[in-house]
């Protein structure tokens, strides 16, 4: 199985750099058995079924990315450099692992400035990453973070338009709780309240779990032979009462449909051990690729990926490798808006 199987060409204009408004009137291609639609996703009501429980990943986006000053009294030619930081995980000794640029313009010990209230340290340097240690930690450090930090967009609309204001809610899912993430779940993007309430009056349940998604999540794989590539681990917990609705369902015959890759490999870690459904913590590196035997998941709502992206393995392996290219051919050729502010699917084997 080779990187190459899972390339595709994508016009650079069908990557979306701001979402749909109202968020529920994205489109939805529907993939279900051999046949392929195109929907909204205000749809959805209409197309699922009443005991069908969608799976959320309910984690809360930071304002990961920030930008700085250091000073360095007296130092010809040096004084002041602009840093930039986007933050990567919390670590269990207060320190945060970051993404530092320029991190070679930082020596370990100084001090970068983001905003009044909030300022760093290099503490050390870790695989290329530094390891920074914040003035403030708690409520402090969640407030002070929110006024100086930006939302990390992923790479691809970066590139093309700086973060703003709007993003702070446009990058957020309505039912965002638990802090944590550095990237959307982005299929979750597309719902909102009207949308929400109509799923409830169906008759589909809900459950939430929580994933927090990482920055590794966009990074490239390298290898040519994709069975070799390591996943990146990011921390999640099904709970006791998470796992006995998603149990239930299944146990009455529902189809049980995460919302997003995110969800979906996180309840595929929990069925892990016993091949069921169980309460799990902890932090998951599972890579889902063609071949993979799915345990819990029944259906998947998701964005369009990346070309040649681990998110391309993870569709390939629950719809089929033939089906999921005439998917994508289909996407592409009807215009669909593609990866995190974009366009969704609905994919049904």
């Amino acid at each position: 199985m080779q990187l190459s199987d899972f390339d595709f060409d994508l016009p650079d204009e069908l990557i979306a750099v701001r979402p749909a408004r109202p968020r529920s009137s994205a489109r939805l291609l529907l993939a279900e058995g051999d046949a392929i639609g195109d929907r909204i996703v205000s749809e959805l009501p209409r197309i699922l079924q009443p005991g069908d429980r969608l799976v959320l990943n309910d984690t809360r986006v930071i304002p990961a990315r920030l930008t700085g000053t250091r000073t360095r009294p007296g130092a010809a030619g040096e004084g002041v450099a602009r840093i930039e930081v986007t933050l990567l995980e919390p670590r269990a000794d207060g320190l945060w692992s970051a993404l530092v640029k320029p991190l070679r313009k930082l020596r370990e010990g100084e001090e970068v400035v983001f905003s009044p209230r909030l300022t760093a340290s290099l503490e050390a340097r870790e695989a290329g990453q530094g390891l920074l240690r914040f003035n403030c930690t708690g409520e402090d450090f969640d407030a002070a973070l929110a006024e100086a930090g930006a939302m990390p967009l992923p790479p691809y609309i970066a590139a093309r338009r700086p973060a703003d204001a709007a993003d702070k809610d446009d990058y957020q899912t309505v039912w965002a709780e638990r802090p944590g993430a550095v990237a959307a779940p982005t299929a979750s993007l597309h719902f909102d309240a009207p949308l929400l309430e109509a799923i409830a009056a169906r008759g589909v349940e809900i459950t939430r779990v929580t994933l927090h998604v990482g920055a590794g999540t966009f990074l490239p794989v390298k290898v040519e032979d994709v069975t070799t590539h390591r996943m990146h681990a990011e921390w999640g917990e099904v709970t006791e009462a998470a796992a006995a609705e998603i149990a239930a369902t299944r146990g009455a015959g529902g189809r049980v449909i995460p919302v997003g890759t995110t969800a979906l490999r996180l309840i595929e870690t929990a069925a892990r051990a016993s091949g069921e459904i169980a309460p799990w913590t902890g932090e998951t590196d599972i890579f889902i690729y063609p071949g993979f035997e799915f345990r819990v998941a029944d259906g998947l709502m998701t964005n369009f990926h990346l070309p040649r992206s681990t998110l391309m393995m993870l569709v390939s392996a629950f719809m089929g490798m033939e089906r999921v290219r005439a998917i994508y051919a289909h996407a592409v050729a009807e215009r669909y808006r593609f990866f995190s502010y974009g366009d969704a699917s609905l994919l049904l084997p």
